[in-house]
């Protein structure tokens, strides 16, 4: 089980693993820690202890954890910035960066945590009409394509 989850933890093969076991003492409040393989002096990340009910857990720095917490927070907010950019091209800005400029205004000034992005830029367009495409305005005479219209 732990070559697995080696595997899956590094992108190159660690030769020496630091594990460990939590073991009982004879104080209550205290346990001990054995070390069953590797060693007490590898800086490698991360240990992998095993507790009394052989439930493997992993052991991290803190500078590897605030790492891992930073780069889970990138990729929620690029996650976010996605979704709100698929809102606003849905809707046909003329200027996207001014779209983009007003939404991120608005979610600044919202005191929700979660925010519908369609809701959002259907507000937008709503309140600032001018920035969006409207396709009523391209009005072609009956039978006439876009296409046609584009091509004189």
């Amino acid at each position: 089980m732990i070559e697995k989850i080696s595997k899956g933890l590094s992108v190159s093969k660690q030769k020496e693993q630091t594990v460990l076991e939590i073991v009982p003492s004879e104080a209550e409040e205290t346990k001990l820690l054995r070390l069953k393989n590797g060693s007490w002096d590898n800086a490698k990340e991360p240990w992998l202890v095993y507790d009394e009910n052989q439930k493997l857990h992993a052991l991290l720095s803190i500078d590897t954890l605030s790492k891992m917490i930073e780069h889970f927070k990138k990729a929620e907010q690029e996650a976010l910035f996605l979704k709100l950019e698929k809102s606003i091209l849905q809707q046909l800005p003329l200027d996207f960066q001014d779209v983009w400029a007003v939404a991120t205004e608005e979610i600044k000034k919202s005191k929700k945590s979660e925010i519908d992005f369609d809701k959002l830029v259907k507000k937008i367009k709503k309140d600032h009409p001018n920035l969006f495409l409207d396709l009523k305005d391209l009005y072609l005479p009956e039978g006439a394509s876009i296409i046609n219209a584009t091509t004189r």
